[in-house]
């Protein structure tokens, strides 16, 4: 069978046993910030098992994909690790249990894979006896063949939250796949037993004390490797000798020129290439963009990481964005978003190819560096530290290093390189931290939801009502009351403010009762449809069971209204004028401001910039009607609505429409019509990332203060520069035509001064040894001016070498300078400054003919420039 072939009969086995198919979620994990990527197929389904919100069905099966980076050095040096891959799965949230699981479990691999019985084991938990009546009695498997196992491999539990024991079903793949050890059996690392399914069976919950309890609503995960089992299949030694893999691996082959199976390191960098281009291909697909941290930093290293394997295969140029086709092509049938977004996927990596070969220049020009320094040092080493340093920060590979080092008879210090990576390795591990299923805090809350229900929220339709206390929360504890002055959390029956999300902050109000008055300035959801309002008591004492009237900030929900409306504006105009590749990449709706991050890959010219403004302002002047409805997900993409890629939305879904312009899936409260928005006005546009820019803006209320402001600042310029506002730029024009000439007039004068003291310096000039030297403190105005200066003495001198030293701004700049001549004598300008430069709490160095350097304590100048003699002296041979 093919992985294709396996994907879909695995789903439709679930499916003709009640289960929904479910599309793999995005792998950026959704309202999830404990976890930078979704790596099993349980992560969508977190919410459904901790209780914080309600499946819409208790049977689900999906082929998820996934990605994990702990054991990156690994991929392509064994048969089963990956960054990418794809794990199948079928969940029950409070439906069937072990009794059906197992069953089904092992129908599927007997009679649907027709894998032989008699290679399969199964793995249980210590003390589930369930499990193992349910194996053997029910299932049939002897009894030998079942191994129960500790809590180390065969319990699932992360923390506080639901956990429970697991089941595996593993395959004996031959005498000949084994260590080779007299105690090889099922559990041990080496490639004999392949685990291919894990069942667990969530059957408890774990307090903060470590006590477990039966929960009374249990659950199902499952999860299947499907390039495990493609292997297992077709009978592949390892994952990538499957057709999920080696098509991509001979496209790669193909394309380098090179033949899989002839070289073992050709082969790991063809089996490294295949995996991170998977990898980066889905993560880009799903809104990931390459950047200097969290998932950026892992798709910029994995990026960085399979082209310098592509080095290895003699891969100068660009290939990347190439193999990444490949993968949309071999995966698209069942990940259809990759065609959409193949443009756009393609071009981020060719342009992060692009700047990684260009830092890679960098680095072969650091390394000549370093080769020089260490030459004139008389070293033959380059240092670990420096190795490393290539190796992290300009991504150089290890190899690539002791290369050109070795054309110049260098070594390179392995050991410390090593010592140096296993201490970056000993940082991450301490970084990293275990994530809590659930915490304390929202275990609170989860208790509450089910206490007092769901919120009902009513704020699209009326900004005040009345309303119950359901519950006052001060310091993590319910309390009866709050007094005036104290800061508290409410929960509320009904409520018409809008929790913070999508990209919009939440309102701010007033909270009011017969006895007090709370101002609440953050709402949120802590669960699934359940707010918490937090605010400051202002007055009285609030009780719990209180009957209030909650108001909302009307003037400022108008404003963030404005500027929301206007973000479903800009997104329709940026696809007008950009074209279809543009897709929100994130926004921020606040009621002074707008932000708004798309995708596209070169700045906007202003030209595009002002096009973009007159189509919102047309459209905003057009005073057309913006509708909101609820529809089904299906329906609102059938009928074109735009919709946040990677965002996880149920099947019921609230879109907003604006006129026939602009529809859009939200959330999120607007204006009525987009006359409202007043008018629209961008003030920046940047990058933020790779294939990432951001536009800011304003509308309403807020540009009219920024015309305001703009109007003040031009009758203050107008009143400096004595002109009437309209005539300020012609005048403003003048007075910098007249600046730059006296500017120019000014400079003739300082190399008219600097000239006159050069030859008063070069009284100064002493013999050392037959060289000259000439040492010298001077009066510049800039970097730029020492050179010069530096570069005309030693003109003068015809043979020497020349020192200066100069205080700029308050800080000590050096400059050394020699004539070609005088190197042969063992004179260098490099080290005399790197030596020099000590004295004046600075470093630096340079060429032997030429060189710089900088330094804290300008007042030891003169100090450096007298050591200079002997520094000089002692280098002469």
């Amino acid at each position: 069978m093919t992985g294709s072939e396996i994907r879909e009969a695995f789903l439709k086995f679930f499916e003709k046993r009640g289960h929904q198919i479910l599309p793999s979620a995005s792998l950026v994990p959704h309202n999830d910030p404990s976890i930078l990527w979704t790596a099993a197929g349980m992560v969508p389904f977190k919410p459904y098992f901790t209780g914080q919100a309600t499946p819409e069905t208790k049977r689900v099966t999906t082929c998820q994909k996934c990605l994990r980076t702990p054991d990156i050095e690994e991929v392509g040096k064994t048969a089963r690790h990956h960054t990418f891959f794809e794990m199948l799965g079928n969940f029950s949230f409070g439906d069937y249990f072990k009794e059906d699981a197992i069953p089904w479990a092992w129908e599927f691999v007997t009679e649907v894979l027709k894998l032989p019985q008699d290679k399969l084991w199964i793995t249980i938990y210590n003390n589930d006896d369930e499990a193992y009546d349910i194996w053997h009695k029910k299932v049939g498997v002897p009894e030998d063949k079942i191994v129960r196992m500790g809590k180390d491999t065969n319990y699932w539990e992360i923390g506080v939250g639901p956990c429970g024991p697991c089941s595996e079903i593993y395959i004996d793949l031959g005498p000949e796949r084994s260590c080779g050890s007299d105690d090889c059996q099922v559990g041990c690392d080496c490639d004999r037993y392949l685990e291919i399914w894990n069942l667990v069976f969530i059957q408890f919950f774990r307090d903060e004390e470590g006590n477990y309890s039966p929960l009374e609503s249990k659950g199902i995960d499952t999860g299947m490797g499907l390039e495990r089992v493609a292997s297992v299949l077709q009978n592949a030694p390892t994952n990538f000798e499957t057709d999920l893999l080696k098509d991509i691996m001979d496209f790669t082959s193909t394309l380098v020129r090179v033949k899989y199976g002839d070289d073992n390191d050709a082969d790991l960098a063809l089996k490294v290439i295949a995996d991170h281009t998977r990898a980066i291909t889905f993560a880009i697909g799903d809104g990931a963009l390459p950047s200097n941290e969290g998932r950026g930093y892992v798709i910029r290293r994995l990026l960085r990481r399979a082209v310098r394997f592509g080095r290895v295969l003699g891969m100068e140029d660009t290939f990347l964005y190439k193999v990444s086709n490949s993968v949309i092509e071999k995966m698209a049938y069942a990940y259809p978003e990759l065609k959409e977004k193949q443009e756009q996927i393609v071009q981020i990596i060719r342009t992060e190819e692009e700047r990684f070969l260009e830092t890679l220049a960098q680095g072969t020009e650091i390394l000549n560096q370093l080769m020089q320094d260490a030459k004139s040092a008389g070293e033959t080493e380059i240092t670990g530290t420096d190795a490393f340093k290539l190796y992290d920060t300009y991504g150089f590979p290890l190899e690539l290093t002791k290369e050109i080092a070795e054309e110049q008879g260098l070594i390179v210090d392995e050991d410390g390189f090593v010592n140096a990576l296993e201490e970056q390795r000993n940082r991450a591990r301490n970084a990293r931290q275990d994530t809590e299923y659930l915490s304390e805090r929202s275990a609170m809350y989860k208790a509450l939801k089910e206490e007092y229900g769901e919120t009902n929220f009513v704020g699209y339709g009326q900004l005040d009502i009345e309303t119950n206390v359901l519950a006052v929360i001060k310091d993590e504890l319910q309390e009866l009351s709050a007094e005036a002055g104290e800061e508290v959390e409410i929960i509320l029956d009904v409520t018409p403010c809008y929790a913070e999300g999508g990209g919009q902050v939440a309102d701010h109000g007033f909270l009011i009762g017969n006895q007090c008055k709370v101002d609440i300035y953050s709402v949120y959801k802590p669960v699934e449809n359940f707010v918490v309002h937090r605010g400051k008591v202002v007055s009285g004492i609030l009780k719990r069971q209180d009957k209030v009237k909650v108001e909302v900030d009307k003037k400022r929900r108008s404003e963030v209204a404005r500027n929301h409306s206007a973000t479903h504006l800009v997104h329709k105009a940026l696809k007008e004028v950009l074209g279809d590749h543009v897709n929100q990449a994130g926004s921020l709706v606040e009621p002074d401001r707008l932000r708004f991050d798309f995708t596209h890959f070169t700045a906007l010219t202003p030209e595009e910039l002002r096009r973009i403004e007159d189509i919102v302002n047309d459209i905003v002047l057009a005073n057309l009607p913006v509708d909101a409805f609820e529809t089904t997900l299906a329906k609102a993409k059938s009928m074109g609505a735009m919709a946040l890629f990677g965002e996880k939305y149920s099947q019921d879904v609230r879109v907003v429409k604006m006129g026939d312009y602009s529809l859009e899936l939200c959330g999120g409260t607007h204006v009525t019509t987009t006359a409202e928005v007043g008018l629209f006005k961008v003030l920046s546009e940047s990058s933020i990332g790779s294939g990432v820019r951001r536009i800011e803006a304003i509308t309403g209320r807020g540009l009219l203060r920024y015309l305001e402001s703009k109007d003040e600042q031009l009758s203050q310029i107008s009143g400096i520069v004595k002109a009437y506002p309209q005539e300020t730029v012609k005048k403003v024009q003048g007075l910098q035509d007249k600046i730059k000439e006296l500017s120019q007039e000014l400079e003739s004068l300082r190399n008219k001064l600097a000239k006159q003291e050069a030859v008063g310096i070069l009284d100064n000039v002493k013999e050392i040894n037959n060289v000259k030297v000439l040492a010298a403190t001077v009066d510049v105005k800039d970097m730029d001016g020492l050179r010069s200066m530096a570069d005309m003495l030693r003109d003068k001198l015809g043979s020497g070498m020349v020192v200066l030293g100069a205080d700029l701004g308050g800080k000590a700049s050096l400059v050394a300078a020699a004539t070609k001549d005088v190197l042969s004598k063992g004179v260098h300008a490099g080290n005399t400054i790197k030596e020099i430069a000590k004295i004046v709490g600075g470093g630096g160095g340079g060429r032997p003919d030429m060189a710089q350097a900088g330094g804290k304590d300008p007042s030891k100048l003169q100090e450096a420039i007298d050591k200079s003699y002997s520094v000089i002296e002692a280098q002469i041979k």
